[in-house]
């Protein structure tokens, strides 16, 4: 634009130039033709005067005007030259002037370029709250989001001690069942059905108390968790052992009376406390998870839901749960093999114990994070948790991070530490990935498909040693998923697992008590604990059996219902339960011998 502009007025200035001396020529050819008719007309003279006296004044008088209009012509050519010189250096001034024009733009195009190219290779993202810098750019001065490197880990799986523990099922069970845990259930027990039924209560001691878990590990064994009790013990139709190991009314009684905690004092406990009807079972049992076990390079903290429809203030609706209502377990377990680690119940927003009274109180502040870190506490490094968007966080990573251990999550969408740019999918194709990086912490933003973007946060992958996206991404797959995606969808399922297997088998029943839901749980995660136990402390056990865990709790609900069977004095009606009491009666006198 400002080359057109200069030439436009160099054009211009030379027309100017160009009519300015066709008007000075216009007026030289006037005066000239002027003067020619004055000499030709003459000046007025006597009639008497001589023609060479009139010559002679005629030729005076044209030299002198001859020589005036030589006088004046130089004049005018040194002023046409002066003029000329003008506007030469006028012509050299505006094209000097256009030349630089012309190289100033081109130094701001190759400027221009040079920007973009470095906006294209380290641009810097704000996030929402203005406090996180992300940068686009790999970080290569020596800092790494893999603070920790997952190294071989030394220790994993069964604790010493529990491997030389684990030298049959029901030994291998009672490490989380443990007498201290039997020694509770029975006593306030026992309490509550010398209250109910005075001396009609004939107690109940330990074999009495392991042959009712039995059965109810049989009946999640033989998937009669629907079913009715009564058909159970039915003499055609039902399980001969059940019979056999005690009489329906029995069975009844011990459901009915089962207790975790003195009624009469309840109150005041529960006042400050909401799991006051289970704490002491509930404490013991949780401090025997970790030190039995130890995971592998992956732990995976996630929600349970326990089915459960009956009252309690802290019961929880899940739309996207199958149960929808129940009670909500915080779990830890490992990636791997399911073990659960540790657990967490979840009793709602922090207030009073009892739940009365009306009163509203807030919401906890940052409960994801929260539980992330009590269930994580103890936990040694190098590990990694995964975990969803309703815990991953920032500030996470970087406390994980302080105890040795990375996090890799999903992330809400509406987080205040992710940049907005990261969340745009507007022009992006799919399975194209966009990063995102701190010296601490990999953000990828991942299209599945078009118009819709996957985030995640991970402070597990390196940074430091990506030159490009090729460390980043696996272009081997069609979909080039990042290794973030990657190693997330390997190591999310673990409790998700969790669930499923303890669904399989489980030896929940319906009641309306939520203390017995809760122990119903406890249940079939001891169960299923104590096989991954016994699985990783014999890997020699029924090697290529897909049923094993099936054998395994079969065994154990035997293994368990059989010291009550051999002590019954009055032997069951029908000839099946008969029959396997006989069996198991021979079986003793034999081991006897």
């Amino acid at each position: 634009m400002c080359i057109y502009f200069a030439t436009s007025a160099l054009l211009g200035q030379s027309h100017r130039h160009q009519l300015c001396e066709e008007d000075v020529s216009s007026e030289e050819e006037k005066e000239k033709g002027e003067a020619e008719e004055a000499d030709t007309a003459g000046p007025e003279t006597d009639e008497g005067q001589k023609d060479s006296e009139g010559c002679d004044l005629r030729l005076e008088t044209s030299d002198e005007e001859v020589d005036d209009e030589e006088y004046n012509d130089d004049d005018d050519d040194d002023d046409d030259d002066d003029d000329d010189d003008d506007d030469d250096d006028e012509d050299d001034e505006i094209i000097e002037n256009v030349q630089r024009l012309e190289q100033i733009e081109l130094e701001d195009e190759d400027e221009e370029e040079e920007e973009e190219k470095e906006e294209e290779e380290d641009k810097t993202f704000i996030s929402k709250d203005g406090k996180i810098k992300w940068s686009s750019a790999v970080f290569r001065n020596g800092e790494e989001a893999r603070n920790v490197p997952l190294s071989p880990l030394s220790a994993q799986g069964p604790t010493e001690y529990a491997a030389a523990q684990a030298v049959d099922f029901e030994s291998t069970f009672r490490m989380f069942v443990t007498p201290a845990v039997e020694r509770i259930v029975l006593e306030n027990t026992n309490l509550e059905g010398s209250r109910k039924l005075g001396s009609a209560w004939k107690g109940m001691d330990e074999v009495d108390l392991r042959a009712y878990l039995g059965l109810l590990i049989l009946s999640g064994v033989y998937r009669s968790r629907g079913e009715a009790v009564a058909s159970l013990w039915d003499a055609e139709s039902g399980r001969a052992i059940f019979r056999a190991t005690m009489s329906l009314k029995v069975f009844h009684a011990y459901s009915k009376l089962l207790r975790f905690d003195d009624r009469q004092t309840r109150p005041a406990r529960r006042a400050t406390d909401k799991l006051a009807a289970v704490r002491e079972v509930w404490d013991a049992w949780v401090e025997r998870l970790p030190s039995l076990y130890d995971p592998g390079p992956n732990v995976t903290v996630d929600e349970q839901l326990v089915p459960f429809r009956g009252r309690c203030s802290f019961r929880q609706y899940m739309p996207s749960k199958p149960a929808k209502y129940g009670l909500k377990f915080w779990v830890a377990c490992d990636a791997k093999s399911s073990y659960a680690w540790k657990m967490q119940l979840y009793t709602g927003k922090p207030g009073g114990g009892g739940g009365g009274g009306g009163e509203k109180r807030a919401s906890e502040k940052k409960q994801g994070q929260r539980v992330v870190l009590d269930v994580t506490e103890g936990l040694a490094g190098p590990r990694n948790v995964t975990c969803d968007n309703f815990f991953t966080s920032y500030e996470l990573g970087q406390r994980l991070l302080r105890r040795e251990l990375t996090m890799l999550g999903t992330v809400r969408k509406n987080k205040p530490e992710l940049p907005p740019a990261l969340l745009s999918v507007k022009g992006r194709s799919a399975f194209s990935s966009a990063f995102a990086f701190t010296p601490s912490t990999v953000l990828v933003s991942y299209v599945p498909k078009k118009n819709k973007n996957v985030i995640l946060m991970s402070t597990l992958h390196s940074a430091a040693t990506a030159a490009d996206d090729v460390l980043l991404v696996d272009a081997g797959r069609r979909d080039k998923k990042p290794f973030a995606v990657l190693d997330y969808n390997a190591t999310k399922g673990g409790v998700d697992n969790l669930d499923k297997v303890i669904g399989t088998y489980s030896c929940r029943r319906k009641t309306a008590r939520w203390p017995v839901a809760v122990f119903h749980n406890v249940l079939d995660v001891s169960c299923y604990n104590a096989f991954v136990l016994w699985r990783e402390a014999h890997p020699d056990w029924m090697p290529g059996n897909r049923s094993k865990r099936r054998v395994f709790l079969e065994q154990l609900g035997k293994a368990l219902v059989t010291p009550l069977i051999r002590r019954r004095r009055h032997p069951p009606c029908g000839e099946a339960s008969a029959s396997l009491t006989s069996q198991l009666t021979q079986v003793s006198l034999t081991c006897r011998c």
